[in-house]
C-alpha cells in the first residue's frame, strides 16, 4: 500500500510531491495529461504576486505572502528564472486614488510593503505609460517567474528524491476501504493508498465527488492573452495592473522572464473545462483595455494568442483541508490566482501540517532540494559556451534559430527523471518552438529527436494530447531514405 497518492501534477501537485519527497514515504503522482503542468499551470500571467490584493485573513493572503517570500530561494534550488521587477497598480482617474489607498492598507494588513507613487515618479519608471496616469501603488516584491520551469523542475526534484510519476493516467474512481485508506482506480491500474491528496485543478470537484457529496464546485474562468515578440525592448519595466475588480486583477501588460511580453487576460465564466479556444471579440476587448494602460503597445509584434482556464472555487478562497467524513482524503482545490505564487507554501503546509499529523514524517539523510543545473546556452558567456561545445558537440548544433536552442539542451531535457514525450513538453522546457516562427523551423528536427529517444516512428510522435500526431504518412519508404 502506498503512503500517499497525489492526483494532479500541476504546480501545486508538483510542490506537494517535492515537499513530501523530503521524507521516507512511498509517494505516487497520477496525472491524466501527457506532461506535468499542462493546464492551468501552463497558461497564466507568470507572475509571483506580492500579496497586497487578497482579503486579509484568507488562505489566499496567507499562502500568497508566504510563497512570495519563499520563491527566490526555491527558484535558485530548482534552476528556474526569477526576476523581482515589482508591480504598479495604475489609477487613471482622480476618483481611483482612494482605491489605491485601500489596496495599500489591505497590503499592510497582509504584511506586504508598498507605496503610492506620483505621476512624475511613474513616468520616470514607465515612459510608455498612459500620460493621463494619476498615481500607482508600487509593490517591489512582485516578481516574474517561468511557470513551465517551476512546475517541471519541482516535479523533477521530487522524482530525483524518490517520488514516482505516472503520466497519461486518469483516475476513474475512488473507493474508501473498510480497513482504512483508499482504492484508487485509473484507466491503467489500481492503487491502494493510506492517504490521498486531490490536487486535480479544474477537475478537483469531480475527484472530490467520487467519495462524497460536496458543498463547493469549480467554476472555470477563461483568460485570453496576446504574446508579443521579445524585440520590442523597454515597452514596460514592471508588471502593470489596472485596479482589480470582482473578476480578478484585470487586463495587465507585463514582461516575462524570456523577454517576451504578455497582454491580458480576459475573464469570462464558462462551463466547459476543456475549451481553451480564443475569439476575435474577446481579444479585441483585451487589446482595447490594455491600451488604456500603455497606448503604444506594438501589436504588430504579436506572435501568438492563447487562453488559459482558472479553477475558480465557489467558496472564493483556496480549499486546503481534509474531508470531514474521510480525514485521510485531502482536498487542495480552487487554487486560482495567486496560486502560482502560493504553490511552494501550499506544498510545505500540506506536507507538514496535514500529512504530518496523519503519517510519521522521517527525513531522508540524502534528500537534495536542488535539481541538476540546466545548461542554457543563452545564459552563458562565449567562453562558457565554447567549453560546453568542446565537451559535447551537440551544444554547437542550433536546432531553434528563433530562441537559439541547441540539440544538446534538448538531449539534456530528455535525460532527466520526468519523461518528456511530446513536442509541447520540449517547447515548455527549452523554448524551442516559442519564437516568431512558432516551430516552423525546428519542429521537424524535434520530432526526429523524440522518435529516436523513445524508439517510435516519427508518425507516432505527439504534439501534446493523445491523437495530436503531426505527421500523417511517410513521403518515402524507409528503404529509400
Amino acid at each position: 500500500m502506498l503512503d500517499v497518492l497525489i492526483i494532479g501534477a500541476g504546480v501545486v501537485g508538483s510542490f506537494i510531491a517535492r515537499s513530501l519527497s523530503r521524507y521516507k514515504l512511498d509517494v505516487l503522482v497520477l496525472e491524466k495529461e501527457n506532461d506535468v503542468g499542462n493546464v492551468t499551470s501552463m497558461a497564466n500571467s507568470a507572475i509571483c504576486h506580492s500579496g497586497y490584493d487578497p482579503l486579509p485573513g484568507s488562505k489566499k493572503a496567507k499562502f500568497n505572502v508566504l510563497g512570495n517570500r519563499m520563491m527566490k530561494k526555491v527558484c535558485e534550488e530548482l534552476d528556474a528564472p526569477f526576476l523581482e521587477c515589482g508591480s504598479l497598480t495604475i489609477a487613471l482617474e482622480e476618483e481611483q486614488m482612494s482605491l489605491l489607498k485601500e489596496l495599500k492598507n489591505r497590503g499592510k494588513m497582509n504584511g506586504v510593503p508598498s507605496e503610492i507613487l506620483t505621476k512624475e515618479e511613474i513616468q520616470r519608471m514607465e515612459p510608455n505609460i498612459n500620460p493621463e496616469v494619476k498615481g500607482a501603488l508600487f509593490c517591489k516584491t512582485a516578481a516574474l517567474i517561468s511557470p513551465f520551469d517551476l512546475t517541471a523542475h519541482a516535479m523533477e526534484n521530487a522524482c530525483d528524491n524518490g517520488v514516482k510519476l505516472h503520466l497519461g493516467e486518469e483516475v476513474t474512481s475512488i473507493i474508501p476501504l473498510e480497513r482504512g485508506g483508499f482504492l484508487c482506480q485509473s484507466n491503467q491500474g489500481n492503487y491502494e493508498t493510506k492517504l490521498l491528496i486531490n490536487a486535480a485543478g479544474l477537475h478537483s470537484d469531480d475527484i472530490a465527488k467520487m467519495i462524497e457529496p460536496i458543498s463547493w464546485r469549480i467554476l472555470p474562468r477563461k483568460g485570453e492573452y496576446f504574446v508579443l515578440d521579445h524585440y520590442a525592448k523597454g515597452l514596460v519595466n514592471h508588471v502593470l495592473f489596472p485596479l482589480p475588480s470582482e473578476k480578478g486583477k484585470g487586463i495587465l501588460v507585463t514582461m516575462t522572464t524570456s523577454g517576451n511580453y504578455l497582454v491580458g487576460p480576459s475573464s469570462e465564466r464558462q462551463n466547459d473545462k476543456e475549451d481553451f479556444s480564443t475569439d476575435a471579440m474577446t481579444l479585441n476587448h483585451v487589446r482595447k483595455e490594455a491600451t488604456h494602460l500603455v497606448p503604444n503597445i506594438p501589436f504588430n509584434q504579436q506572435i501568438r494568442v492563447f487562453a488559459g482556464l482558472r479553477a475558480t472555487p465557489s467558496t472564493h478562497d483556496f480549499i486546503i483541508e481534509p474531508s470531514q467524513k474521510y480525514p485521510h482524503f485531502i482536498n487542495v482545490a480552487g487554487i486560482e490566482s495567486p496560486g502560482l505564487a502560493s504553490s511552494p507554501a501550499i506544498g510545505e503546509y500540506v506536507a507538514k501540517e496535514i500529512v504530518g499529523r496523519i503519517l510519521s514524517l522521517k527525513e531522508k539523510e540524502n534528500y537534495n532540494p536542488c535539481v541538476r543545473p540546466y545548461p542554457k546556452l543563452k545564459n552563458k558567456s562565449v567562453e562558457e559556451r565554447n567549453k560546453l561545445i568542446r565537451e559535447n558537440k551537440e551544444y554547437g548544433h542550433i536546432i531553434c534559430d528563433c530562441e537559439k536552442i541547441s540539440v544538446g539542451e534538448i538531449m539534456d531535457v530528455l535525460s532527466r527523471s520526468v519523461p518528456v514525450r511530446t513536442i509541447k513538453g520540449i517547447k515548455k522546457r527549452t523554448r524551442a518552438g516559442f519564437g516568431k516562427c512558432q516551430g516552423g523551423f525546428c519542429q521537424p528536427k524535434i520530432i526526429s529527436l523524440l522518435a529516436k529517444k523513445w524508439n517510435v516512428s516519427p508518425l507516432e510522435v505527439l504534439y501534446d494530447k493523445d491523437g495530436s500526431e503531426i505527421l500523417e504518412y511517410e513521403a518515402k519508404p524507409e528503404k529509400e531514405r
